[in-house]
């Protein structure tokens, strides 16, 4: 739910299918290794043996994907250590155009026209108050889990 009353995503969709329709370039609802090479080419890292390894620890079907129930699994484990949410860093580093550590309208607008969310000006002004921006400053990343409503924060 959009913080205008918007409804983007279902409300069945685990909190972490924003993060995995960002992975998921050619949208076929599976995490390939070319979609993990488009989406680090973004963020100037993940070579091959990167990607190499975050496959082997991911795709534990072993068929050369990472479907949404395995992404799952790696994130949520992702979540215990302190202040770590390594998945959406990067996500945020993506949609953070001009490095400066705050998501703009223009950089949320770019994002939801890109993910196939459709947003008008208002609900990305109200995903901007909902995570505690404004609207010359932007966004930080807490503001974005907040706004995904992604707790990153250690297991209980």
């Amino acid at each position: 739910m959009c913080p205008s009353g918007r409804t983007l995503l279902p409300s069945s969709v685990s909190d972490f299918r924003p993060a995995f329709d960002v992975l998921d370039a050619d949208r076929d609802g599976k995490i390939s290794r070319d979609d993990l090479r488009a989406f680090y080419a973004g963020v100037g890292g993940g070579g091959d043996d990167v990607i190499g390894a975050m496959m082997t620890v991911a795709d534990t079907n072993k068929d050369g994907f990472v479907e949404y129930e395995e992404f799952e699994r790696v994130v949520s484990a992702e979540r215990k250590p302190v202040g770590y949410c390594g998945a959406m860093e990067d996500v945020f580093r993506v949609m953070d155009k001009d490095g400066d550590g705050k998501l703009s309208h223009h950089d949320l607008k770019t994002y939801m026209a890109c993910a196939g969310f459709p947003a008008t000006d208002n609900d990305i002004n109200a995903m901007i108050r909902f995570g505690g921006g404004d609207q010359n400053g932007g966004v930080t990343f807490d503001g974005l889990l907040r706004i995904l409503a992604l707790d990153c924060s250690p297991a209980n």
